[in-house]
């Protein structure tokens, strides 16, 4: 019996052993696996939606032979007697997309009808390319084939001039749009988000509220220039949202070493610390995403909160439609 006990032992050992070298290996999370659209970015039943216009086409005398593709977001509360406020999205065909995400219609309609934002039209414009080239979509936004790697990412005033001298002149013509600056936003995510903060600093006089989503504040053209430029500047009046993850592209191309002028997380962090030294009125979110509209767009109604959270507002508890949700307006333009 002494024999065989050691042999019963050996063998109620080795069983465990074998299944254990047989585990799988834990896969490590998506850095995006923890963002998820809220139901201020989804349809609600009971909130009136608004109409997305077009697409209609801008012909550009800035950037010869190229156009303009871009549509109107009309929330129903606009009423054409009242000067409505603005914003403007860059790659507008991602934040429009309804299965993005993004989906900036949805939360515009949402924030608008609970007065959390104030009643404004929306403009989704694409980056300009020539006739035969083809459309940016949700899976190619063009930096290949269109104009979007110049016009979004170089540190020149050409794309604010076509938003100021050629798309609002347009916009001011078939809708009443506040001619206040305060009352104007551009916002995008990676090159349209640098794009965004430039048209505001070359023309703060028409824009004064930016939204950027993992902003490319990089060497793309010379953009990591950004945070010496705010520094050694006068400071604009403009009011900035910064969001970008840990995991965004930190840095490495094609096996490179290390070039943190490729650095999209430190880039944004450093533009983030230059505009709260000169004063800014500065808001950021980092999270841990990867380069994409992930986070972005889980936080997209708390972007939009805070960008335009100085709209008149009562206090009159007397005050019925100040109390009320917004619903649509009494006059509509066909």
């Amino acid at each position: 019996m002494k024999l065989r006990r050691p042999l019963i032992v050996c063998i109620a050992l080795s069983a465990p052993i074998a299944v254990f070298a047989q585990a799988p290996q834990p896969t490590a999370p998506s850095p995006d696996s923890q963002y998820r659209l809220g139901p201020d970015s989804l349809p609600q039943d009971a909130v009136p939606k608004g109409e997305i216009r077009g697409p209609f086409t801008l012909p550009s005398q800035v950037y010869p032979g190229t156009l303009h593709t871009y549509w109107v977001y009309v929330p129903v509360q606009y009423d054409p007697a009242a000067p409505a406020s603005l914003m403007i999205f860059n790659d507008g065909q991602a934040f429009k997309d309804p299965d993005g995400d993004i989906r900036a219609q949805n939360v515009l309609d949402n924030l608008i009808y609970r007065h959390e934002i104030p009643i404004m039209l929306a403009v989704f414009i694409d980056p300009g390319r020539t006739p035969e080239q083809p459309e940016p979509t949700p899976h190619d936004w063009g930096d290949n084939n269109t104009n979007r790697r110049v016009e979004y990412n170089s540190l020149d005033d050409k794309y604010a001039r076509v938003v100021v001298d050629e798309l609002m002149p347009v916009l001011y013509r078939e809708y009443n749009i506040s001619h206040d600056p305060d009352q104007h936003g551009i916002g995008g995510s990676s090159s349209g988000a640098i794009a965004a903060f430039t048209v505001a600093w070359e023309r703060p006089g028409d824009f004064r509220k930016v939204l950027s989503n993992v902003g490319s504040f990089v060497n793309i053209r010379g953009g990591d220039a950004w945070p010496d430029i705010v520094a050694s500047s006068p400071a604009r009046p403009i009011r900035v949202f910064l969001c970008d993850g840990r995991n965004d592209n930190r840095g490495t191309r094609n096996g490179n070493p290390y070039d943190p002028r490729w650095d999209w997380f430190l880039q944004n962090v450093r533009l983030m610390r230059a505009l709260t030294q000169k004063g800014y009125d500065v808001n950021y979110a980092w999270g841990m995403n990867l380069h994409g509209q992930k986070m972005g767009g889980a936080i997209l109604p708390d972007m939009m909160r805070w960008l335009w959270r100085d709209a008149p507002v009562s206090t009159d508890p007397n005050n019925t439609a100040e109390r009320s949700f917004r619903e649509a307006a009494k006059t509509r333009i066909p």
